[in-house]
């Protein structure tokens, strides 16, 4: 009903207006009015001054957004290469917001000193040699700058020496989750296939593979400081993206195919919570928090819990419905405590013979088939029945 009303009044204001024009068009009969549909001086120092005041407008919102949300880039890298790009990214940035800034301030100018008069001719000429040659060879050459240290920088960040030490980890991608898998001793991935998944071995590995004997399958990523980590990707069902932004790491995790990418991380997460940055943020966050908090619990629901920072591994694709909620925890650990947690960890062929191994029957236990309980049930009911 209430629609239907809300319907009603637009259609009425709609109605009033349209006679409102109707009157204003009856009270200007006998005065002269230009109906020629042609831009005269007037209309165009009306322009002229207009996109003035829209390049203004420009000017002051792209320095609003840069002191509003400028802070909530990403600040300092976790990884070794992670420099490289963020310089990289810098000198785009740069390059962008200059030319921006000339090029605009260039069209709006020319639109205004150049607008349309009376008595001004357009002066036609078929080409300028010297004009083509300096917007031609100017944003050449700048791009050529940006290619060839884009190119050097992804080398550098690309290139795994087989004969480096390395930390072999595979990220294994399905909707909607992630689960890592650890080399071993060995530091070899045993092979797998999609054809091989059976319950508790749910990435497919090949148990008579020799490589796999040792290899660990995890759902809580930990990663050694200052240890290059090599990581192999695969997904079981669509296109994902591997996305770790503060390590400035990403790879598509394609089904059918294995992809790779590898970083050297140079905190621990320990270390990364205590950078002066991250601190701010995170009592900003938790401020915002217990603000909303009192709302809730005004509410009778349950306050926020307090946040504390930690890496996570994204999906930086449209994966499917719960797409946002596809992460997992990424730690940073000191190589002694990386170490010492994955010495505690089971192999995934110790975990198969567990889940294959059948538990032991209690006598007496709900649901076993024991004589000596039939016999005693069957005791207790003649004593009941004399």
């Amino acid at each position: 009903m209430t629609s239907l009303l809300v319907i009603i009044v637009l259609v009425l204001l709609a109605v009033a207006l349209w006679q409102l024009t109707k009157i204003f068009d009856l009270t200007q009969v006998g005065t002269y009015s230009d109906n020629s549909q042609i831009a005269n001086d007037d209309d165009n120092n009306v322009q002229g001054y207009l996109m003035f005041g829209f390049l203004a407008f420009l000017y002051i919102f792209t320095i609003y957004g840069l002191f509003k949300w400028g802070p909530l880039v990403l600040h300092t890298p976790a990884s070794a290469h992670g420099g490289q790009v963020d310089n990289l990214m810098n000198i785009t940035w740069v390059l962008i917001f200059t030319v921006q800034a000339i090029t605009q301030a260039l069209l709006y100018y020319f639109s205004f000193k150049y607008r349309g008069t009376k008595d001004l001719k357009a002066l036609y000429f078929a080409d300028n040699n010297r004009l083509e040659a300096l917007w031609s060879v100017i944003p050449a050459v700048v791009l050529a700058g940006l290619i060839l240290y884009g190119l050097y920088a992804w080398t550098n960040i690309m290139f795994i020496d087989d004969e480096e030490d390395t930390v072999v980890i595979e990220l294994y991608a399905q909707q909607f989750n992630w689960t890592a898998r650890y080399a071993g001793n060995d530091n070899v991935l045993g092979k797998a296939n999609v054809r091989l998944i059976e319950g508790v071995n749910t990435l497919g590995v090949d148990l008579a593979d020799p490589y796999s004997q040792d290899d660990v399958v995890v759902k809580e990523l930990h990663i050694p400081k200052g240890k290059k980590i090599h990581f192999k990707m695969r997904s079981q069902d669509v296109l994902h993206s591997a996305y770790m932004p503060y390590f400035r790491a990403q790879m598509n995790c394609v089904p059918g195919m294995v992809t790779e990418f590898a970083y050297t991380p140079i905190y621990t997460t320990e270390e990364y919570r205590e950078l002066p940055y991250m601190v701010e943020k995170v009592a900003n966050i938790n401020a915002i928090r217990a603000k909303k908090s009192i709302d809730l619990v005004a509410k009778g629901e349950t306050a926020l819990d307090p946040y504390s920072f930690d890496f996570l591994l994204l999906c930086n694709k449209i994966c499917g419905a719960s797409h946002y909620n596809m992460q997992m925890k990424v730690i940073v650990d000191t190589p002694e405590d990386y170490r010492k947690w994955l010495k505690e960890k089971a192999t995934l062929v110790q975990e198969v013979k567990t889940a294959k191994t059948p538990v032991a029957p209690v006598d007496g236990a709900k649901g076993v088939d024991s004589t000596k309980g039939k016999d005693t049930a069957a005791a207790v009911v003649k004593i009941a029945m004399k």
